[in-house]
């Protein structure tokens, strides 16, 4: 005999759908990544003991602009300066786009 399941009927919608309709979605989604970079960075960054100093150096730039990046507050970073942090530390960076499966197609017509 199969389980049947309970469905709570106090459960609201997810928080992401919270934040949608909040408005906000893109940008927490947004700061998260950009945290999450910057973190990596980071923890790349004492792997390979460098300092900013240094690491300013591999990236050939200065090391306000590399503050800036591992700022997880600072969303303005272009992907090229990415690219280059992430050489300078023996990393790449991936991008991709996925298919956001709770969306409904959206027809040309």
């Amino acid at each position: 005999m199969a389980k049947q399941t309970k469905v709570n009927p106090h459960t609201g919608s997810s928080f992401d759908d919270f934040l949608k309709e909040d408005g906000i979605f893109e940008e927490v989604q947004a700061r998260a990544l950009k945290r999450a970079l910057a973190e990596q960075l980071d923890e790349a960054m004492q792997s390979c003991k460098l300092s900013k100093v240094a690491m300013a150096q591999r990236m050939a730039t200065s090391r306000s602009q590399l503050d800036r990046v591992l700022d997880p507050s600072n969303l303005s970073i272009q992907l090229d300066t990415l690219i280059k942090a992430a050489s300078a530390v023996g990393r790449t960076v991936e991008i991709r786009l996925k298919r956001d499966s709770r969306r409904t197609r959206v027809n040309s017509a």
